[in-house]
C-alpha cells in the first residue's frame, strides 16, 4: 500500500465513526440556534436537532459555524512566502514575481509538495478553512519528463489531504502553451505542460489516485486563456461533461491588454462567446471586468472566485463587487498564494478593499441594515460549496460533517448579542478566535492546534530548509 493510500484508509477508518456533538450555539440555514445536537456519520450529517438535550452527546463549548470552502489554492506555494519581497531592478509586478515563483518550483521533489502541501492545510484547518480546491500544475519533473506515474503529485496532494483531514476538491490545471496565440512556452512552466491527449489520461490517473480519499471531488482546470489555444480548450472542456471547471481570467491588466491584442476581445468576454460557461465554471480573479462582462458572467451562474490577500499581494486591482452583487453574482474566497492563510482574513479584506476603492463603508450588501459579516460568510459559503462540487457549506443534514468552532470566551463574542458574532470574527479577532474544528466529524484541531501540527511542522521545516538553503 502506498503511503497516499495508507493515509487515506485511515481517514475513511476515522471518518466513518459515528458520533452525535452538542453546542450550546450553531449557525445553521435558517439563522442562529441554541442548544443544537448534530449527529455524525460517515463524515455526513445525519440529523440536526435544535432546542434539543445534550444528553448522550459530547458537549463541544464554543459557538459552531460551517467551515469555510477554500476554492483556490496552489498549496506548493505557502513554501516561497516571503521570498519575493525584495524590490527588482524595475518596477515589480505579477510577471517579476511570477519569475520567484518559477525558481522555486523548478527544486521542487514529489515529497517536498506533500510536506508543504500538509502544512499548508494543517494551516486552514486552523484557521477556519475545511475544503480546498486545490489548483495544481505542477505535474512533471524538473526537467518537464512525466513521472512513470502521470499523477506523481495529485498523489502527493491526496496523501496531505489525508493526513490533515481537509476536504479536497482536485483541480489538475491544463496548461499547454506561453502565452496568447499559442507562444512556446518558457523553461519554468515545462512542469506544467500537456497536449490535450495526455492531460486527459492525467484526469483519469488523478480520479483514481482521489478514489483513495473519502468524499474527494475532482475536476479540471485550463490554467487560463493564455496557456491554451481555443481549439485545445474545447477539447478538454467537452471531455469533461461533468465537475467543476476553474480558470484563472482578467486578472492582470497586462493580461487583458494582450487579449485584446490576440483576439480583439477581453478575456472574460471571449470566454463567454466561445465557451458554455454556466455553474460548474469558477472564474479566478475575474478582477478587470467591463459592466456587460460583469452581467454576462453574474446571469451564467458562474462562481467568481476571489482571492484577496493575493490579489493584493500581487497588485492586481479590485473586483467590482457591488455591480456583481447587485446582478446576482456568486462568489466564493480561496487562498491562492497562500501567504497568509485566514478564512476570516480573506472575507475582511475583501470587504476592506472595496471600501479603499469606492471610499465607503459596508460596500458588501445590498440591504439596509444588512449585516456585511452575515452577507459576506453566507455567499461565500454558498460559492465556495457550488465551486468545489461538494455537499459541504452548511450544518444542515446530508452535508459533510465540517464544523468550526468558535471560542465563546473570546470578548469579542462575549461583549455583543449574537446576531453581530459573525461581524465580530470577521472585522476583528480573526483566526485567533477558532478553537476546534471537526472535518468530516472527526475533530482534527483542538485548542486552535491541528493535531498532528508537531510532526507535520517539523517536516515542513526540514523540507523548507533544504530547498532554501539549496
Amino acid at each position: 500500500m502506498t503511503r497516499s493510500q495508507t493515509l487515506a484508509a485511515t481517514s475513511a477508518k476515522d471518518s466513518g465513526a459515528a458520533r452525535t456533538l452538542f453546542f450550546d450555539h450553531a449557525f445553521l440555514p435558517g439563522g442562529w440556534a441554541r442548544n443544537v445536537r448534530i449527529a455524525v456519520a460517515d463524515g455526513a450529517i445525519s440529523q440536526v436537532v435544535t432546542d434539543a438535550d445534550a444528553a448522550g452527546s459530547e458537549r463541544v463549548k464554543g459557538i459552531a459555524v460551517p467551515g469555510l470552502p477554500n476554492l483556490h489554492c496552489h498549496t506548493f506555494q505557502r513554501g516561497m512566502a516571503g521570498l519575493a519581497e525584495r524590490r527588482g531592478p524595475g518596477d515589480d509586478s505579477f510577471w517579476t514575481w511570477r519569475d520567484v515563483m518559477y525558481r522555486f518550483l523548478g527544486r521542487l521533489t514529489p515529497e517536498d509538495v506533500e510536506a508543504i502541501a500538509a502544512y499548508a492545510y494543517a494551516e486552514m484547518l486552523e484557521r477556519g478553512f475545511t475544503a480546498v480546491g486545490e489548483f495544481h500544475y505542477i505535474h512533471h519533473g524538473a526537467d518537464g519528463t512525466p513521472y512513470a506515474d502521470l499523477a506523481e503529485m495529485a498523489s502527493r496532494v491526496t496523501a496531505a489531504a489525508g493526513a490533515t483531514g481537509i476536504g479536497l476538491t482536485l483541480l489538475p490545471a491544463f496548461y499547454a502553451y506561453g502565452g496568447f496565440g499559442a507562444a512556446p512556452a518558457v523553461a519554468g512552466q515545462r512542469r506544467f505542460l500537456n497536449d490535450p491527449q495526455r492531460f486527459l489520461r492525467l484526469v483519469e490517473a488523478t480520479r483514481a489516485a482521489a478514489a483513495n480519499l473519502p468524499s474527494t471531488a475532482v475536476g479540471i482546470a485550463p490554467h487560463s486563456l493564455r496557456a491554451v489555444t481555443p481549439e485545445t480548450l474545447a477539447e478538454v472542456v467537452k471531455a469533461t461533461p461533468q465537475g467543476p471547471i476553474h480558470i484563472h481570467i482578467a486578472e492582470q491588466v497586462k493580461e487583458v491588454d494582450d487579449c485584446l491584442a490576440w483576439s480583439g476581445a477581453r478575456p472574460v468576454a471571449w470566454l463567454y462567446d466561445h465557451m458554455p460557461v454556466d455553474a460548474r465554471w469558477c472564474l479566478i480573479h475575474a478582477t478587470h471586468m467591463t459592466a456587460d462582462e460583469t452581467q454576462r458572467m453574474a446571469a451564467s451562474g458562474a462562481v467568481a472566485g476571489l482571492c484577496p490577500i493575493t490579489e493584493a499581494s500581487l497588485g492586481d486591482g479590485i473586483f467590482n463587487g457591488p455591480e456583481f452583487l447587485a446582478a446576482g453574482g456568486r462568489f466564493g474566497v480561496g487562498s491562492d498564494s497562500n501567504i497568509e492563510i485566514d478564512a476570516a482574513g480573506e472575507l475582511r479584506l475583501l470587504e476592506y478593499s472595496q471600501r479603499l476603492g469606492r471610499r465607503g463603508r459596508n460596500i458588501m450588501t445590498t440591504e439596509a441594515g444588512e449585516s456585511t459579516g452575515h452577507r459576506l460568510f453566507t455567499a461565500a459559503l454558498a460559492g465556495g460549496a457550488q465551486a468545489l462540487g461538494r455537499p459541504i457549506g452548511s450544518l444542515a443534514v446530508g452535508q459533510r460533517a465540517d464544523i468550526v468552532v468558535l471560542d465563546a470566551e473570546h470578548t469579542s463574542f462575549s461583549t455583543v448579542a449574537r446576531e453581530h458574532w459573525l461581524d465580530s470574527w470577521i472585522f476583528v479577532p480573526g483566526r485567533p478566535a477558532v478553537d476546534s474544528v471537526f472535518a468530516g466529524g472527526v475533530k482534527v484541531v483542538d485548542g486552535g492546534r491541528h493535531l498532528q501540527r508537531d510532526a507535520i511542522a517539523a517536516r515542513y521545516r526540514a523540507t523548507l530548509g533544504r530547498l532554501i538553503d539549496a
